[in-house]
């Protein structure tokens, strides 16, 4: 098979509309599209290698061909995890528990399924993933170990019909995209799988809650469409059978499918949105990724063509660095966003930017030139030897995996935490568990416990039911509230926050906590909730249901976020004193412009604790307590 540069071009176009919409999503709304694009050629080329070595030795060497692949995408990736774990032992390390999950499915190649089942897929923000894009090579490189033998079996069967099982594949990439189409959920989905309440776009496998459009996104088998689009394709324009058969003199109007496939592409990238305000886009699961694989293949048709100069013009120098190395840009420009931004979903200054791809660029080449390039031509056994042979190199070869030994021994270590809103929620007392008393400030010996106040003051209740002192203020909410811990805390309260926290869920902890003794006669209750899912009128009557009749005011805190079911949650929650007359609004939805939240325009602490204190003290008002500075 030749070297088709314009493929190389045609990579750079897409690897750049990746790091562009990782970057800032506003800039290029459908950049993540370029991923389909890789799919499609990858498909295409794998193909074509497995067909032109079928031809030439009568088989295809399995062996040779994983080893090959091996060569190609295990040194960028390895020395990915080495810097990211190092990264993390030595800046970050308050992260190790979270990301260990990360490395060992990143070392399987199966980021794809770790993200689907734990519940972090591509919509989730808040936390430091510097492995999620790993999801994508996933794909492919399960595609690489599976698909040789499905070639094999094909070629030794079909060998002399390609052109009918290349319709065929495209026909099953085309009913892939319509089963897509079919179980796509539309609407708003939830931020957590709530069992009890509003869990649209949701289901059940196996006792584990899956997110039906994060599944359909990273699945194998979902976006498995690209890639027999482009396998299918290989086995009927291949670029030598093309120039000797009645499609050679056709350049011309191949330049023209060329520049239709580049404005489609072009087009989908600039607006087809991904996700909005919990909202998955129907045009991308309804016909979208086949769109982009079509418009894809109409540029491969015309990039592979001698006789068109599409090819060259996508082949130019500039295309032609960047998708030569686009496989190490892919890999290194996503921890190094995280590393500046420190979570995901947070947009990029253009400052940030150009700082990123001024440490990108030269990791990527260094890692081209010295790493990827060497081993590819056979060099490491080389490089072992004199390494071997040299004092100096020995040394540094020493000293290199000294430090990764330090940083794997860390993150192994690392204590288990739960990841994702699927594992997050798991961990949440769920309905027909008994609640329990939470461990947070709290030591248990024997019948009692000893709860620690902000104060220093000590106070001991029996767990068997009977309530010695119950605390004055308890607050409960999901992570906005976490943002303000410390000043809750300093200001005498109770608090117990987790992330994705469902109703439910406060149901749970509220129950616990009046078990418990931290709740009950005179308590006032602080409850932030609805962040994550939509909430109604029963949601909160069970929570209401299970504070103590003699306890205090229980203050609601509105919400400040982008998700669409956001104001009807704030609706609901402004109307409850008609409801329960004990019961207050703390108006933080109709405040919080007047601060400086992160970026992602929901939490509080970013940076300085200007959120967190307007925060606290709209709680404390309501109240009739001093504010806090």
């Amino acid at each position: 098979m030749p070297y088709l540069p314009g493929l190389d071009g045609l990579r750079a176009i897409a690897v750049v509309a990746v790091m562009i919409y990782h970057a800032n999503h506003n800039w290029l709304k459908g950049g993540y599209l370029g991923v389909e694009v890789f799919f499609v050629i990858s498909g295409y080329l794998i193909t074509l290698l497995l067909i032109g070595e079928h031809e030439r030795t009568g088989t295809v060497n399995l062996a040779q061909f994983w080893k090959r692949r091996f060569r190609r995408l295990l040194p960028a990736l390895y020395t990915v995890l080495a810097l990211v774990g190092v990264y993390v032992t030595a800046m970050y390390i308050s992260r190790r528990e979270e990301i260990r999950g990360d490395f060992v499915a990143a070392v399987t190649y199966v980021s794809n399924w770790y993200q689907i089942v734990v519940g972090q897929g591509y919509g989730a923000g808040e936390k430091f993933v510097p492995l999620r894009h790993l999801w994508s090579l996933a794909v492919e490189e399960q595609f690489y170990l599976v698909w040789p033998l499905v070639m094999l079996a094909l070629l030794r069967r079909f060998r002399g019909r390609l052109p009918s099982v290349g319709l065929r594949l495209m026909l099953t990439s085309v009913t892939i995209a319509v089963v897509v189409a079919v179980v796509y959920v539309p609407g708003a989905t939830a931020g957590t799988c709530d069992v009890e309440g509003f869990r649209n776009g949701w289901t059940t496998v196996a006792g584990r809650c899956i997110n039906v459009n994060e599944t359909l996104y990273l699945g194998s088998f979902s976006r498995a469409g690209g890639l027999l689009l482009g396998a299918g394709f290989a086995m009927l324009w291949r670029p030598l059978a093309v120039v000797r058969g009645p499609l050679r003199d056709k350049g011309r109007r191949l330049d023209v499918m060329a520049v239709i496939g580049l404005a489609g592409l072009g087009f989908l990238m600039w607006s087809m949105w991904l996700f909005e305000g919990q909202v998955y886009n129907p045009a991308l699961f309804r016909g979208g990724f086949l769109l982009t694989g079509v418009a894809t293949l109409f540029v491969i048709a015309a990039a592979t063509h001698q006789g068109a100069v599409a090819g060259d013009l996508l082949g130019n120098p500039v295309f032609l660095w960047i998708g030569t190395r686009s496989y190490g840009l892919y890999l290194f420009h996503w921890p190094i966003y995280q590393f500046i931004r420190k979570q995901a979903n947070i947009q990029l200054s253009i400052g940030e930017f150009v700082l990123a791809l001024a440490i990108t660029i030269p990791i990527t080449e260094a890692s081209y030139r010295f790493i990827e390039s060497p081993v590819r031509r056979g060099a490491l056994a080389g490089a072992l030897t004199k390494v071997r042979h040299d004092p100096h190199r020995l040394f540094a070869a020493i000293s290199v995996v000294g430090l990764l030994s330090v940083a794997s021994y860390s993150l192994y270590s690392a204590e288990a935490q739960c990841v994702g809103d699927v594992a997050q929620s798991l961990c949440e007392s769920s309905t027909g568990t008994e609640p329990t008393l939470p461990t947070q400030s709290t030591v248990v010996t024997d019948s009692s416990t000893v709860v620690t106040d902000p104060t220093g003051l000590t106070t001991v209740t029996t767990i068997g039911g009977g309530v010695s002192d119950p605390y004055g203020f308890v607050a409960i909410g999901e992570s906005v509230m976490a943002g303000a811990d410390d000043e809750l805390k300093a200001a005498g309260m109770w608090v117990d926050v987790k992330e994705s926290r469902s109703p439910e869920g406060v149901r749970t902890i509220i129950i616990g906590l009046r078990r418990g003794g931290i709740i009950g006669e005179g308590t006032n209750v602080v409850i932030q909730v609805g962040t994550n899912n939509p909430m109604n009128a029963s949601a909160i009557a069970a929570i209401m249901a299970e504070i103590p009749t003699n306890a205090g005011k229980v203050a609601f805190v509105t919400l400040h976020a982008p998700p669409v079911w956001i104001p009807a949650n704030n609706e609901l929650i402004r109307s409850l004193p008609t409801t329960y007359p004990n019961v207050v609004v703390v108006d933080w939805d109709a405040r919080a412009g007047e601060v400086e939240l992160c970026p992602d325009g929901i939490h509080l602490t970013c940076g300085d604790r200007s959120a967190a204190v307007l925060y606290t003290n709209l709680i404390l008002a309501e109240f009739g307590l001093p504010a806090i500075a």
